[in-house]
């Protein structure tokens, strides 16, 4: 079962730099994400969802490719690929797989102008190796689905020392 995790940070970049850690430590082996979204809410409150797979294009390219093979069949191969890249691309368009895109607007409307937050549903994990990578990062956990326990223990890992 996925693990939903969301995280606040102060400024405008560290919930990308956040990500792209992830994703380091998912070519790692330590980490199986289904989804991560960096949502930001700027000076005048627009909130931004950064997908991190952009459902259109993957549905354009797959769509073209396939409505090719198709063409070739009949003899009308850029017809075909026109026709089932855009066919896919309102389809991709059109479907929200991961995180519920109303959950994360929800949650970014009580975020104050200039932060971002992460986003993350988490198939599988190492937590000792991946907190250890982002504790550096800091943040406030907004929503999860991990225990109470375990919800603790990251928001304390996530939480400077005082000086």
């Amino acid at each position: 079962m996925s693990q939903l995790i969301a995280i606040a940070y102060p400024d405008l970049f560290k919930a990308e730099e956040v990500r792209l850690t992830l994703s380091k430590l998912q070519k790692e082996y330590l980490l199986e994400l289904e989804d991560a979204v960096v949502v930001t809410k700027d000076a005048q409150g627009k909130i931004k969802l950064n997908q991190a797979v952009n459902l259109t294009a993957v549905g354009a390219i797959s769509g073209g490719f396939r409505g090719s093979l198709i063409g070739m069949i009949f003899l009308s191969p850029l017809l075909g690929a026109a026709i089932g890249a855009t066919s896919d691309a309102i389809s991709g368009a059109l479907t929200d797989a991961g995180i519920d895109d109303q959950l994360m607007k929800t949650l970014a409307a009580k975020m104050e102008p200039n932060t971002s937050a992460l986003f993350v549903l988490i198939r599988k994990a190492t937590p000792d190796k991946v907190v250890k990578e982002i504790e550096k990062f800091g943040g406030t956990i907004l929503q999860s689905s991990l225990s109470h326990e375990d919800e603790a223990r990251l928001q304390k890992a996530l939480t400077p020392l005082a000086a």
